[in-house]
């Protein structure tokens, strides 16, 4: 038996997305687990006072599962950390603030490194030193993708033997919107007889959003996109462009979406695209799949790893490449049946439990050596 402790900070994130579901899901996974370890969710100090929102730590008598409790965890002032945990695993790819005995880092992409046009300068300098000490410490490194396995030996020098790719998982729906309540819900968001292509995001420069605006606007009239994320870093040109091109009325920004009402918007769309240039994962490939929407993706990056032989993909660059898969993906009736049926056997074979048994598997790993 040993004590692991895991940054959970981003678990209570008020809008959960990329690293704050991981985070959710794989500790509630564990808690789920039968192990005899002890955990300790250890949360910096602008997230502490939200960390019942997220899961109750303290085992009840009888109840089964592993022992969590929680921590304050802020360097300089809980210096004592390393000698409550023999194991720490960074949820957020960056080296936690005190040295364990054993670390573990869960990466999700390296664009801080290989992406100059996807942030700030400041923002590449500061993620991509973290990110390099983060791997040069750890004793293993758990990416979800064998595409980020690769980026890390390439641009990181990771050493592979010490890198193990565990998929992330989806949560499936317990039921599903029949025909009619799909249209419906389709209609309130684009009006009726128009075709809707969603696609969940932050609306920035990596994922591709604004050839995404380029390729459904020169499509038929009756297709209409809606971008479902917050703004991020390019998203002032999207804007200007769906200004400046007049595309009020054929492309809707709500804003991030919450994770209650995603699920009907996910259902309410005709074809779901993600078109971005460069992923660590692309949960919201499988997310589309579990509530039965075809998928077009890119080309690139992890996303035909995880999409395999049932999304249909497009060159990221190339709007009017993007423009037809996902006119096909719309018009070609038994195509996409296909990609429906088989997207929804797709999403069944990626499980948090699985990925957190797999996440165990490493702790034992490195506990017993």
């Amino acid at each position: 038996m040993a004590s692991i402790a895991l940054d959970a900070t981003y678990s209570v994130d008020p809008q959960p997305s990329g690293i704050a579901v991981y985070s959710r899901r794989l500790i509630e996974s564990l808690a789920a687990i039968d192990s005899p370890h002890r955990f300790i969710l250890c949360y910096r100090l602008s997230r502490f006072k939200r960390r019942r929102e997220f899961l109750r730590p303290t085992k009840l008598p009888g109840a089964q599962g592993p022992e969590f409790s929680t921590r304050l965890y802020q360097e300089p002032l809980t210096f004592w950390l390393p000698w409550q945990a023999r194991l720490f695993h960074s949820l957020a790819q960056r080296p936690p603030g005190f040295h364990f005995q054993k670390e573990v880092v869960t990466v999700f992409d390296v664009f801080p490194i290989t992406g100059r046009e996807y942030s700030t300068p400041d923002f590449q300098r500061k993620f991509s030193a973290l990110l390099r000490e983060a791997v040069a410490r750890a004793s293993r490194v758990i990416t979800l993708s064998e595409s980020t396995a690769r980026d890390l030996t390439e641009h990181v020098a990771a050493p592979r033997e010490k890198i193990r790719v565990i998929p992330g998982g989806v949560d499936l729906p317990a039921t599903l919107l029949n025909a009619e309540e799909r249209l419906e819900e389709r209609e309130r968001w684009v009006g009726k007889g128009n075709e809707m292509v969603l696609s969940v995001g932050v609306l920035q420069t990596r994922k591709n959003t604004l050839n995404a605006v380029r390729a459904v606007s020169s499509l038929p009239a009756n297709y209409r996109l809606v971008l479902a994320g917050g703004n991020g870093y390019g998203s002032e040109a999207i804007h200007d462009f769906i200004r400046g091109e007049r595309l009020q009325s054929r492309v809707a920004t709500p804003g991030y979406v919450s994770e209650h009402r995603l699920p009907r918007l996910y259902q309410a769309a005709s074809v779901f695209l993600f078109p971005s240039f460069e992923e660590g994962f692309g949960l919201p490939i499988l997310e589309a799949m579990a509530y039965g929407v075809p998928v077009v993706a890119s080309n690139t990056s992890c996303l035909p790893e995880v999409g395999g032989d049932v999304a249909i993909y497009a060159d990221p660059h190339n709007p009017d490449e993007i423009a037809a898969q996902v006119r096909r993906a719309v018009e070609d009736t038994g195509l996409r049946e296909s990609m429906i049926e088989r997207g929804l056997a797709r999403a069944h074979e990626f499980s948090w439990r699985r990925a957190a048994e797999a996440t165990l598997q490493v702790y034992e790993e490195l506990l017993g050596s």
